[in-house]
């Protein structure tokens, strides 16, 4: 399913909506605020096509790649889509077949079909500091993973990628030392809540729900805890075609993004409200928290090679990838656009 720019919630009123999309792009537009060189994109060829397609998932950490619709439009683009998919690998396969053109993914599922000679391109990270590895009374640290039951959507999503990295790291092999529950038709989180499993990995807002209910123990907070807390969680990606293609459309691209990350930043009680009006998710206190917790401004100061090369290289003592971090590294990034837009939007 594909959507226009954002869904329309029943309760609010078309002019409430325009203040919120004013207020973003009056916020948006302020370079004393943001540090933005006004003048940039002005000074760029207008991109090569109008139309850019992006994911629309379950979890609101990606909130920059949502809040970004106006400032994609300012940016010349004027058909702008979302469409639903899994996270994590259901969104590099929609960007590996062309279904989308941009997705602001998770680092880890990103390597595994780099690996496999996908036509993905990672551009940028995002933002540092999102999931949180939660655990019943009998698991205190990643070492008491070891023969536990740990529940994700499915072999091959972002939790499984990132608890199999974190499991690694510790010593703990994935593949052997793990019990894997899997249920296409429940949720992990259920199945936590339900005591059926040991541990589940979350995404916003799922942290905070169970958090606010005191449910489980957190294990591992990647906003706080190192090493998580070093590299990015969430990275921008494109379709490699896309990038070649359009190289104007893609720098714009990026920067609206990286635009978006900052006013989660300046104003998260706004962008929490955008949120939630524009059908992303359903409870504003969660939304919010999740802005306030996650490390937004950080895109400048983390090497995003860095994170490649981290998670590369636990997946491949896991076995799970057979190329080096470096290969990863030369194949399957581009930072052309990030390096000189670090120069424009200015700390």
């Amino acid at each position: 399913m594909t959507y226009s720019r954002f869904s329309r919630s029943a309760n609010v009123s078309s002019a409430r909506r325009r203040d919120l999309i004013k207020g973003i792009a009056a916020l948006a537009g302020s370079a004393g605020l943001l540090g933005i060189d006004a003048g940039s994109a002005h000074a760029e060829p207008p991109p090569e096509t109008n139309r850019i397609r992006l994911s629309k998932i379950p979890g609101i950490c990606i909130a920059p790649q949502y809040v970004a619709a106006d400032l994609l439009r300012a940016e010349g683009f004027s058909e702008i889509t979302y469409t639903k998919m899994d996270a994590g690998a259901g969104q590099s396969k929609g960007l590996a077949s062309g279904e989308i053109d941009v997705a602001v993914n998770f680092a880890a599922p990103l390597i595994v079909p780099l690996d496999a000679g996908d036509p993905i391109v990672v551009l940028a990270g995002v933002h540092v500091g999102c999931f949180e590895l939660f655990g019943n009374e009998g698991i205190h640290s990643l070492h008491d993973l070891k023969g536990k039951s740990i529940g994700v959507q499915a072999i091959g999503s972002s939790p499984y990628f990132f608890l199999a990295a974190m499991a690694q790291y510790v010593g703990v092999d994935p593949r052997r030392d793990i019990n894997w529950v899997t249920d296409p038709a429940v949720r992990p989180k259920q199945l936590f809540e339900e005591g059926k499993i040991d541990a589940f990995l979350g995404f916003p807002p799922e942290p905070q729900e169970l958090r606010s209910r005191h449910v489980g123990r957190v294990i591992i907070n990647s906003s706080v805890d190192r090493p998580w807390s070093q590299y990015f969680c969430c990275m921008i990606a494109a379709n490699r075609e896309f990038v070649h293609q359009h190289p104007v459309a893609t720098k714009r691209m990026v920067r609206a993004i990286l635009k978006a990350a900052d006013l989660c930043t300046a104003d998260p009680t706004r962008v929490a409200r955008l949120l939630v009006d524009g059908g992303f998710t359903a409870n504003y206190s969660y939304a919010l928290q999740t802005m306030n917790e996650i490390s937004y401004a950080r895109w400048r100061e983390y090497n995003p090679e860095d994170t490649i090369r981290f998670y590369a290289l636990r997946l491949q003592e896991a076995g799970m990838i057979k190329s080096t971090p470096q290969k990863i590294i030369s194949q399957g990034t581009d930072w052309r656009f990030l390096n000189e837009l670090k120069k424009e939007l200015k700390a």
